[in-house]
């Protein structure tokens, strides 16, 4: 499994678009093999940051929804909402393989790596 982490500066003024925006971009992870764990927005702090989590079960899965933007009309029409909107200003994406409480009954690590690298 492959995390894709998305860090956003967000216009804080244009909240409901980003809202709108991350919704659909949502129904478009579910729909295309990937599990979306959410939108992260302010609530506290900086008022210009939010974060998106969703996963897919290889980089090569990722790799297939990819191919997807600026072709599918969903995907153009999802991008239309942040783009007329200005509700991003910026974006990041890093990808993370994630460590879930059902890894612990596993019994340890799971890449061969040794137990004091933490």
């Amino acid at each position: 499994m492959i995390t894709c982490v998305v860090r956003y500066t967000i216009d804080p003024r244009k909240i409901a678009a980003f809202e709108r925006f991350g919704t659909r971009w949502m129904e478009l992870v579910q729909a295309h093999g990937g599990t979306h764990h959410g939108y992260f927005l302010p609530a506290e702090g900086a008022s210009d940051e939010a974060l998106a989590l969703f996963s897919f079960p290889s980089l090569a899965a990722y790799e297939e929804y990819r191919q997807l933007f600026g072709r599918d009309p969903e995907f153009i029409e999802a991008d239309r909402i942040r783009d007329e909107s200005g509700c991003v200003l910026r974006h990041e994406r890093t990808f993370m393989r994630p460590l879930l409480p059902g890894d612990l009954a596993a019994g340890g690590p799971t890449s061969g790596e040794s137990e004091d690298t933490a």
